[in-house]
C-alpha cells in the first residue's frame, strides 16, 4: 500500500456532476399532509396517485419505491434488497430489515480456493484474502425487496397492494422514459450489458447501441412479475415467481434453491438509537451499518476523525448476528477493538435509492433499496423481469470475520435509513452513497430540523472517505469545491493517514441525500439535487 499523500493527480478522472432534473413544483414547501422525496420524478408521481387515492405515508413510500423499480433498474429492483425505519403517530419507531441470505449450498471453500470465481486464492495475512467475485450468479442472495414491502405495508399501510403497485405496473407495462442516469449507466457497463441476453435485451437498441436517454424502456415481463406481487407477495418467494428465479438461477450456475427463496423472512425488530445534541437518532441494526452512522452523529470528537474510526470498525465488525457474533459497542466507538486491514468489496457505483415520506400525524417513512453495483450483479432473468443484485459480493473470505460468508447469512449492508426527532420535529433521512452513507448523512444531519430551505442544504458542499468503493487505491478524503473547513479537514486527513484530492465539482459519489421533515412550521421535503430527484408535499 503506498504511502497516504496530498495528491490529486493520483485520483482517476472522475464523473461530473449532471445537471439535476427540475424539481416538482412544491419541492422544500410547507403545508398538505403528506412530504415525500425520492431520486426519480416517477416515485413522487406514483405516491401522488396513491395519497389521492386514499392512501397514507407508508403506500406513498411503498408506491414510489415500486414506481423506482421501473424507472431505475440499474439502481434498484425487486431482485434487490430493503431496509427501512418505521415511526408511528404515537412516536414508536421500528426497522425493517429484508435482507436476503446466501444460499445454503454456497460453497465457501471453493470460493476460498479460487476455483468458483474469487478474485485470487487465499494467501497470507487478511488483506491479502480472496475477495467475493464482483458479480455473477456467486454474488446473487436471496431478493429481500418484495418481503420488505409487505413487512412495511403491515405496520401503517391503508390501501391493497394492487392499489399501492398500480402506477409501478403501469410504468413497466405501458413504458418509461430512458433517464440520464440509465444511460450513463448503461454506457458505463456497457460489457456487462451486452453479456447478459436479459440486460442487453431490455437495454440495447435494434441498431446495436444503448437505448439513449428520452427513448422508451417497456418492461411487460416485469409488469406481470409485479402484477403477481401485487395480487399475492408471497409468489415471489413459494409461487410461479419463485419457481422461475430460482430456474433461471440454477440454470447461470447460483446454488440459490426453492427453499432458499421460500424461507426468506424479513425481519421487523427495535432499531438503534443514539442522542447527538438536541436531536434523538434512529437507525437500523446489523447486519446494516446504521451502528456506524450512530457512532459518527454521537461522537464527541470530530466528524472526519469520527467516521474514520467508525469505517475501520466496520470493516472488521460488522456481520450478521443471525450467523454469528457481533459487536454492537465496537462498532459504536462504545469500546476500543483492534481492527484488521481487511480486504474491501466492489465500488458500489449506482447503487441505490432512498425514498423519505412524513406525515402530518408525525409517521414516517425512510426506506432504501438497492441492488448494490449499477445492475447488481449484472444479471436480468428474462421470464421474469428481474434485475438481480449482487449483494454477496460485499461478504469476507476471511476465516472468523463476522461478515464471513457462510451458508444462510446475510452479507454486511450499506443500506442505513435514519429518522430523527427534538421536540415534535419528525426528520426522515436516506442516500444513496454506498460504504459513505453514514458519514453523508452526518453531514447534513445537524442541520435538517433548523434550515430554512432544504434544497440549500442538500447542494451544501461535502466530503467522503473511502478507497475501493472510491475508486482509488489507498484510504483518501476527496473533498467537493467550497466544502466549509477545508483547511482542517485536509490537515486532520493527513493526520489520519488518508490521502486527500478533490472532486471538480458536486458529484454522485459525495451521495443522492433524500429529506423529508415535519416542524413547527409544517410539511417539507427536498431531493438532493446531485439526483434527477423531486420533492412534492400534499
Amino acid at each position: 500500500m503506498r504511502t497516504p499523500r496530498e495528491n490529486p493527480a493520483a485520483l482517476p478522472p472522475m464523473r461530473p456532476l449532471r445537471a439535476a432534473a427540475p424539481q416538482l413544483a412544491g419541492d422544500d414547501a410547507a403545508g398538505g399532509g403528506i412530504a415525500i422525496a425520492a431520486p426519480h420524478p416517477a416515485g413522487v408521481a406514483a405516491a401522488q396517485a396513491v395519497v389521492a387515492d386514499g392512501g397514507g405515508v407508508v403506500d406513498a413510500a411503498l408506491a414510489a419505491a415500486a414506481a423506482l423499480t421501473v424507472a431505475y433498474p440499474h439502481q434498484c429492483s425487486v431482485g434487490g434488497d430493503l431496509v427501512a425505519l418505521f415511526r408511528s403517530a404515537d412516536g414508536t419507531v421500528r426497522a425493517v430489515l429484508s435482507a436476503g441470505a446466501a444460499a445454503q449450498a454456497l460453497d465457501v471453500e471453493a470460493l476460498r480456493s479460487g476455483v468458483s470465481g474469487s478474485t485470487r486464492p487465499a494467501t497470507g495475512p487478511p488483506g491479502e484474502w480472496p475477495r467475493m467475485p464482483p458479480g455473477g450468479p456467486l454474488t446473487v442472495t436471496v431478493p429481500g425487496v418484495v418481503a420488505g414491502w409487505a413487512a412495511l405495508a403491515g405496520l401503517g399501510g391503508r390501501l391493497p397492494p394492487h392499489r399501492v403497485l398500480a402506477p409501478a405496473v403501469a410504468l413497466a407495462r405501458d413504458g418509461v422514459p430512458v433517464c440520464d442516469g440509465l444511460a450513463r449507466a448503461t454506457r458505463a457497463r456497457l460489457d456487462v450489458v451486452k453479456a447478459d441476453p436479459g440486460l442487453s435485451a431490455l437495454l440495447i437498441g435494434a441498431s446495436g447501441e444503448p437505448l439513449p436517454a428520452g427513448a422508451a424502456l417497456r418492461q411487460p415481463a416485469l409488469a406481470a412479475t409485479l402484477e403477481s406481487v401485487a395480487a399475492d407477495w408471497r409468489s415471489f418467494y413459494t409461487g410461479e415467481v419463485a419457481r422461475r428465479l430460482v430456474e433461471g438461477l440454477r440454470k447461470l450456475g447460483s446454488p440459490l434453491r426453492a427453499s432458499d427463496f421460500a424461507g426468506h423472512r424479513a425481519e421487523v425488530c427495535e432499531p438503534l438509537r443514539g442522542e447527538a445534541g438536541a436531536m434523538t437518532w434512529w437507525a437500523a441494526p446489523p447486519p446494516s451499518q446504521g451502528a456506524s452512522l450512530l457512532a459518527v452523529l454521537t461522537s464527541a470528537g470530530g466528524l472526519l476523525t469520527a467516521a474514520r474510526a467508525a469505517e475501520s470498525r466496520r470493516d472488521a465488525l460488522l456481520g450478521d448476528p443471525r450467523t454469528g457474533t457481533v459487536d454492537l459497542d465496537g462498532l459504536m466507538l462504545r469500546a476500543d477493538r483492534a481492527v484488521d486491514d481487511l480486504p474491501q468489496g466492489p465500488k458500489p457505483a449506482g447503487d441505490t435509492v432512498a425514498v423519505t415520506a412524513v406525515a402530518a400525524d408525525g409517521s414516517a417513512v425512510t426506506l432504501i433499496q438497492s441492488v448494490f453495483q449499477s445492475f447488481g450483479s449484472g444479471l436480468l432473468e428474462p421470464s421474469t423481469g428481474v434485475v438481480l443484485h449482487n449483494r454477496g459480493s460485499a461478504f469476507s473470505l476471511v476465516p472468523g470475520h463476522p461478515g464471513e460468508a457462510r451458508p444462510g447469512a446475510r452479507p454486511p449492508h450499506t443500506l442505513c435509513p435514519a429518522i430523527g426527532t427534538s421536540q415534535g420535529d419528525v426528520v426522515a433521512l436516506g442516500c444513496q452513497g454506498g460504504r459513505a452513507q453514514p458519514w453523508i448523512l452526518a453531514q447534513v444531519a445537524g442541520d435538517v430540523a433548523e434550515a430554512r430551505d432544504l434544497t440549500t442544504l442538500l447542494a451544501r458542499p461535502r466530503w467522503v472517505i473511502g478507497a475501493r468503493d472510491l475508486g482509488v487505491d489507498v484510504p483518501s478524503l476527496v473533498l467537493e469545491p467550497g466544502v466549509h473547513d477545508a483547511g482542517v479537514l485536509r490537515a486532520t486527513a493527513l493526520d489520519l493517514g488518508l490521502a486527500v484530492a478533490e472532486f471538480p465539482a458536486l458529484h454522485d459519489d459525495a451521495g443522492h441525500v433524500q429529506a423529508a421533515r415535519l416542524t413547527r412550521e409544517g410539511l417539507a421535503a427536498a431531493s438532493d439535487p446531485r439526483a434527477d430527484g423531486a420533492a412534492w408535499v400534499m
